[in-house]
């Protein structure tokens, strides 16, 4: 039982610390942009600049959680997991995008919105193979999967729309995981009870 407690705990330390997903969720939404050849974005250099901001973000909030939290190691079980979920996210997305929406002969050329549905798919399925998936991932993650299942997505090639949609989709999925982080292992050490008298 005390194992069970501990790799539960290990799960949670590792996929519920949602501020990583404020700067991530960025990503894709500076991508949609950079493929639209919106403003500055159009450039290269200024994508792999945006890029390297969004890494340099990500060093403070994981100093935070090491500080604050300390560090837990996944079990082998569920390192395992998680890249048994990295190869399904590479074929679902590869494989579904092309099967939902390309040119290919035995593409089924749905009018769908094959980025939404097949993002919002895999972060639903990494958090299930992690065993932490929570109702706010359900309530988020998939309306964005059922909007971009729904067939009204004719025209234009849909999939910078859905870069953006799954973009808000994880930096607000990523509130929720921090604050259920929060709860689960409580306010971050040196920062309990501090009210408004106490901030300078």
């Amino acid at each position: 039982m005390e194992r069970t407690k501990l790799e539960m705990a290990a799960a949670n330390y590792t996929y519920l610390r949602g501020l990583f997903f404020i700067p991530l969720g960025v990503l894709p939404i500076v991508s949609a942009l950079g493929n639209t050849g919106w403003g500055p974005l159009r450039n290269t250099w200024v994508f792999l600049a945006v890029l390297a901001l969004i890494g340099i973000a990500c060093l403070p909030i994981n100093n935070f959680y090491n500080k604050h939290y300390g560090t837990l190691r996944a079990s082998a079980g569920q390192q395992a997991r998680a890249a048994a979920a990295v190869v399904l996210a590479i074929v679902v997305v590869v494989g579904g995008s092309t099967l939902l929406r390309s040119r290919a002969s035995w593409s089924l050329d749905l009018p769908v919105n094959a980025t939404a549905v097949t993002l919002s798919l895999v972060i639903l399925l990494s958090y299930a193979a992690g065993r932490v998936l929570k109702a706010h991932h359900l309530l988020i993650s998939g309306p964005v999967l059922v909007v971009g299942a729904i067939p009204l997505w004719d025209g234009a090639d849909p999939s910078n729309i859905g870069l953006a949609i799954v973009g808000v989709a994880l930096m607000v999925n990523g509130v929720f995981d921090h604050l259920l982080f929060v709860r689960t292992f409580g306010a971050p050490a040196g920062l309990e009870g501090k009210g408004d008298n106490d901030r300078a």
